[in-house]
């Protein structure tokens, strides 16, 4: 699985990539996991506000840190 965290490092971005590597422990799921700081690589994505969260290339979310049980919820649909 490949998850990208994508924001320029901002106080939410950072809390998104804690977030993230902490439901990809609980789920068990082997993931990479890339933190993406540059931002015509983030535009690329259509990412209009960070931070965002890319799944095996699918924006499942950007402009807010999502609760827990939706980041394992994101995790388990692309498996």
């Amino acid at each position: 699985m490949d998850i990208k965290v994508l924001g320029p490092g901002c106080k939410k971005c950072q809390e998104l990539e804690k977030a993230v590597r902490k439901a990809v422990e609980e789920t068990g799921i082997a993931a990479s996991i890339e933190k993406i700081t540059d931002l015509d690589q983030i535009s690329s994505y259509n990412v209009l506000m960070t931070p965002g969260l890319v799944i095996n290339g699918k924006v499942k979310v950007f402009g807010r840190v999502p609760k827990h049980q939706d980041l394992v919820r994101y995790i388990k649909e692309e498996m």
